[in-house]
């Protein structure tokens, strides 16, 4: 009997020294009735084929930190939650200057927390596709080399959008055809890692950013699965193309993340997921090392819970990089020694037909002329964006198979679109479950380089045109759009939009204000939306992810 009640007692105590990493383990399930469900939601493009990828073994994302987070339990990261949970890079960086964080702690936290939700089939929103393996070890040397004088970026775990390169991470697109693709550092990467950032891994996003397929749900990726929006999971869309970024900003999987835009797609899944995101005027941010949809209006930019941090990001990634014709020097961004701009007297041009039609936008802009901000109304006529796919299908004809000679590792066998179209042929349930129809269409188009300049010509004119003429006519200090609605405008104008969050629809879908300005007027447009953050205070993180 003692025998017995010694084995007993031996057992209980290894369960109870047992790593809680168990726990937290993904298993698959069938996604039939959840997907049966899907179909008859009242937007078509959510109407999904599949919630998870069938190439990506789920629990391989977290595996390289069992031993790291052996010891690291759930009372741990209770503990750790109202120290970090929406706390700004600012808050951060103090409490780990009075100790009570560490950048090691900090990098722990958030990789607990991704595999803690990304675990949970109930819960879990495919918003990471990988994380960097080394990222302890990294914030562990940060927290040795932590002085004054460092920039606020400095020991952050950031996560980037999976189309941007990242040494010792593959960088896929989200595509099948890219996977095991070992690309270096983007630019972006190497401003960030020079600024002591650490990045911590890879978000999703809609594959090829979103330039694959038509009318097919925003945030899909056949690497990543079906990301999903955590103020409601499978209700509301993600956004995109950057989905898995806007999803990790608005869940705390990390401080912040970067995104990319051509047209949309930091401001989509950052009004979807009601945090702030920029994008930049073109060339404020390099390009280089980003699979490329067109490098006339592609950019990176940074997607954050807040203002200020965002400005920390876009200054941390700041730089002059001789590989982009497009690049530009420019000053520091960061709003830490800055005062957020007082609205009063500021004149914003604002629709008219939104002011009637959105009674979300309606109650902002009434706040805001309550704070003495001046409102000019705008009722201008949109010029169609002829030949916009046009210019997009060309350049990426001419800009992918620069990158895939460039930047992709020699285990990647295509070198064009075409090629991708062809590799995605032989087998479509798998790679291209909604098709390739835009992938199709670049092949297919014609269009002369002589042709392409004209096109290219006349749309950055129309842009401007429409722009210039109101801001210039009313001598406004931004417009002010909703969520995306006007950023192939700005797209082709080359204007840079701040989306700062505003409030929420009646059924719980988050609701952005967009601020759009002139070219390099980022500083401007940061202290607007910072008084306007300020103000409204509109953003409440997402509830079941608390």
């Amino acid at each position: 009997m003692k025998k017995i009640l010694f084995l007993i007692a031996i057992l209980a105590l290894s369960c109870k020294n047992e790593p809680e990493i168990d726990a937290y383990t993904w298993t698959p399930y069938d996604e039939t009735t959840e997907l049966a469900a899907q179909q008859s939601h009242q937007n078509p493009r959510m109407r999904y084929k599949l919630l998870y990828s069938k190439v990506t073994d789920r629990n391989a994302i977290w595996r390289p930190f069992d031993e790291a987070l052996a010891n690291f339990t759930e009372a741990d990261y209770n503990k750790l939650k109202p120290l970090i949970l929406e706390k700004d890079i600012p808050s951060l960086q103090a409490s780990i200057s009075k100790g009570a964080l560490s950048y090691e702690t900090l990098t722990k936290f958030y990789i607990y927390r991704i595999r803690k939700f990304e675990s949970d089939s109930a819960l879990a929103l495919n918003a990471v596709i990988s994380l960097n393996p080394n990222a302890i070890a990294e914030a562990i040397e940060k927290d040795k080399l932590r002085k004054a004088g460092n920039h606020p970026i400095f020991g952050m775990p950031i996560l980037i959008k999976d189309n941007i390169g990242m040494d010792g991470t593959a960088t896929t697109a989200g595509a099948i055809a890219l996977m095991g693709n070992q690309a270096p550092d983007a630019f972006v990467v190497q401003r960030l890692k020079a600024n002591g950032a650490i990045i911590l891994g890879k978000a999703n996003l809609s594959e090829w950013a979103y330039y694959l397929c038509r009318g097919c749900p925003v945030g899909y990726s056949a690497v990543g699965g079906q990301t999903m929006n955590p103020y409601g999971r499978k209700i509301f869309e993600s956004g995109g193309s950057s989905s898995g970024s806007g999803v990790s900003a608005a869940t705390n999987y990390a401080v912040a993340t970067v995104g990319t835009e051509t047209s949309g797609s930091i401001l989509s899944p950052s009004s979807q997921n009601s945090i702030v995101g920029l994008k930049p005027t073109i060339g404020l941010l390099s390009r280089s090392g980003i699979v490329p949809i067109s490098s006339t209006l592609d950019t990176p930019g940074p997607m954050t819970k807040n203002v200020v941090d965002n400005a920390i990001l876009l200054d941390a990634m700041l730089g002059k990089d001789e590989t982009d014709a497009a690049s530009v020097s420019a000053d520091r961004f960061s709003l830490a020694n800055h005062q957020a701009e007082d609205l009063s007297g500021k004149r914003f041009g604002v629709f008219e037909n939104f002011y009637d039609s959105d009674t979300v936008y309606q109650k902002t802009i009434e706040k805001i002329q309550a704070a003495g901000g001046e409102i000019i109304f705008l009722n201008p006529t949109q010029t169609p964006l002829q030949n916009f796919l046009t210019l997009l299908n060309i350049d990426m004809k001419n800009d992918l198979p620069v990158y895939l000679q460039s930047q992709a590792s020699s285990n990647i066998l295509v070198s064009s679109v075409a090629d991708v179209v062809n590799f995605n042929l032989q087998d479509t349930l798998t790679r291209i479950p909604y098709g390739q129809q835009l992938f199709e269409g670049i092949v297919a188009d014609t269009t002369t380089a002589e042709s392409f300049e004209k096109i290219k010509t006349h749309l950055h004119q129309t842009g401007i045109a429409y722009f210039e003429n109101l801001m210039k006519d009313n001598d406004l200090d931004a417009v002010l759009s909703i969520n995306n609605f006007h950023a192939g405008y700005a797209a082709i104008a080359k204007y840079p939009c701040l989306t700062v969050p505003m409030g929420y629809k009646t059924s719980g879908e988050p609701v952005s204000l967009t601020f759009i300005g002139r070219p390099f007027e980022e500083q401007k447009l940061l202290q607007l939306g910072a008084g306007f953050e300020s103000l409204t205070k509109a953003r409440k993180s997402p509830l079941k992810y608390d």
